[in-house]
C-alpha cells in the first residue's frame, strides 16, 4: 500500500508501450504504476516516475521489484514460468498466475489446453522429428510455429517443403504444426476477468495484417453478425474462466467460411484493444488495472459508431521531424488522436498508433490511415 495515497501499488514487469499506457490509466485512479524496465529509455521508463531498472529474466531483480507491490502484472509474456511460480510460492500476488499465463507463453501448451476445453482450433500436432511434420502435412502447405517466443509474425512459418524446417529441428527448437486454414479475415475478442470472477467483454473487432504485423483495427468488426459476435465473446469468456485468467485476455480469431477458430492468446493489454482509449467508455488499460485490483469492471460500450486504430510503423530515414509531422497532421485532422511510444525509430517497428472515430466507416478508415502515413512518412 502506498502510504502517500492509501492506495494499492500495482507493479508491471516490462517497460514497453503497454506499461506506458497502463501508467497513463493509473494516474486517473490515483496511482503511479510501478514499472520494471530493462533500460532507462524504455517507453514506460520515460514517463513513469516509479521505475526500477532490471531484467525480467533476473529472479533477484523480480524479487526486489515485487517487494514494493501489492500485485504484480505483466506487459509481455516473457517472464520465465518457473520464476512466476517461485514468486507466488514466496507470497507475491501475480495476475495472471503461472498456470494461466503459460498458455500464452507456450503455443503447445495453449493448443493442449484449448483442445481439452473443446474450443475451436486448427488441426495441429507437436513436431519432434521431420517424420512428424511429413506425416502431418501429407504434401500440403502447413503453418509451423515455434512453441516459445515470437510475435508480429516472428516464429511463424508457412511451409510447403518440410525440409525447410530441418535446421530448426536439428537445433532442438520446440515446434508445433497447424493446418493452413481457409481464412476470411482475422478478428479479436477482448475480455477482462477479476479474481472475484466478474467478466467484461469488448465489442469484437477486425484486425488487418500486413507481413504478419497488425496495421489496422476496426471496431466493431464490420459485417459481423450479432450471433457470430456473441459466439466470439462467449468463447473468450469461457477461455478466460476455464484457464483462470485475471486481467485482460485477447483471443485472436480466424473467421473461416464455416465459423471461428482460435489462433492465439495474449494475457495482457493488447494491440487489438488500443482503440479503447478513446473509443470505449473504459479503456483496456484501466480495465486491466480494475481487474488485477479486483475492482468492479468498467463499461465497454463504444463512444462512436465506428472506431479505427492504425499502427504507426517506423518509416524511412530523413524527411521532416516528428514534431513537424504532428503539426501538419493536427492541422489536417484536428480530431485525430495520436499516441507515440517514445521508441527509437526503426523500419517496421511499432512506434505509436492513431485513432479516428465517426459515423462513416469509409471516412474514418481513410482518416486513420492518412494520419498513420503522415507520422510514418511525413507527407
Amino acid at each position: 500500500m502506498d502510504a502517500r495515497t492509501g492506495l494499492p501499488v500495482v507493479g508491471m514487469v516490462g517497460g514497453g508501450q503497454l506499461a506506458r499506457m497502463t501508467h497513463q490509466a493509473a494516474i486517473a485512479l490515483g496511482q503511479s504504476l510501478k514499472v520494471l524496465a530493462a533500460a532507462p529509455d524504455d517507453g514506460a521508463a520515460l514517463v513513469a516516475p516509479d521505475t526500477e531498472i532490471g531484467l525480467h529474466t533476473d529472479l533477484d531483480a523480480l524479487r526486489r521489484f515485487a517487494k514494493g507491490c501489492d500485485v504484480v502484472t505483466f506487459d509481455h509474456e516473457h517472464v520465465p514460468t518457473e520464476y512466476i511460480r517461485t514468486l507466488a510460492a514466496e507470497g507475491v500476488k501475480l495476475f495472471p498466475g503461472a498456470d494461466a499465463l503459460v498458455a500464452a507463453q507456450d503455443k503447445q501448451v495453449m493448443r493442449e489446453r484449448l483442445t481439452e476445453l473443446g474450443a475451436p482450433i486448427p488441426r495441429w500436432a507437436p513436431v519432434g522429428t521431420l517424420a512428424d511434420l511429413v506425416d502431418f502435412a501429407q504434401g500440403e502447405t502447413v503453418i509451423v510455429k515455434t512453441a516459445r517466443g515470437g510475435y508480429d509474425g516472428r516464429g511463424v512459418f508457412v511451409v510447403s517443403d518440410p525440409a525447410e524446417v530441418v535446421p530448426m529441428i536439428d537445433a532442438g527448437t520446440r515446434l508445433i504444426v497447424e493446418e493452413k486454414v481457409d481464412l476470411v479475415r482475422e478478428l479479436s475478442a477482448l475480455v477482462a476477468r477479476s479474481p472475484f470472477g466478474q467478466v467484461a467483454a469488448y465489442p469484437v473487432v477486425e484486425t488487418v495484417q500486413c507481413d504478419g504485423i497488425c496495421v489496422e483495427v476496426i471496431a466493431p468488426a464490420p459485417g459481423l453478425s450479432a450471433e457470430r459476435a456473441l459466439e466470439a465473446q462467449q468463447l473468450a469468456i469461457r477461455i478466460a474462466t476455464e484457464l483462470g485468467v485475471v486481467g485482460l485476455l485477447a483471443v485472436e480469431l480466424f473467421e473461416t467460411p464455416t465459423g471461428i477458430i482460435v489462433n492465439e492468446l495474449a494475457m495482457r493489454p493488447h494491440n487489438s484493444g488500443h482503440w479503447t482509449i478513446e473509443g470505449a467508455r473504459t479503456s483496456q488499460f484501466e480495465q486491466h488495472l480494475r481487474a488485477v485490483l479486483d475492482y468492479p469492471m468498467g463499461d465497454t460500450t463504444l463512444t462512436a459508431p465506428w472506431v479505427v486504430m492504425a499502427n504507426v510503423l517506423g518509416g524511412p530515414d530523413g524527411g521532416i521531424s516528428v514534431d513537424e509531422r504532428i503539426h501538419h497532421l493536427f492541422a489536417e485532422d484536428p480530431a485525430a488522436k495520436i499516441h507515440l511510444y517514445g521508441k527509437k525509430v526503426r523500419p517496421g517497428r511499432k512506434i505509436g498508433h492513431v485513432t479516428a472515430m465517426g459515423s462513416d466507416l469509409a471516412e474514418v478508415r481513410a482518416r486513420a490511415r492518412r494520419a498513420a502515413q503522415w507520422l510514418e512518412e511525413g507527407r
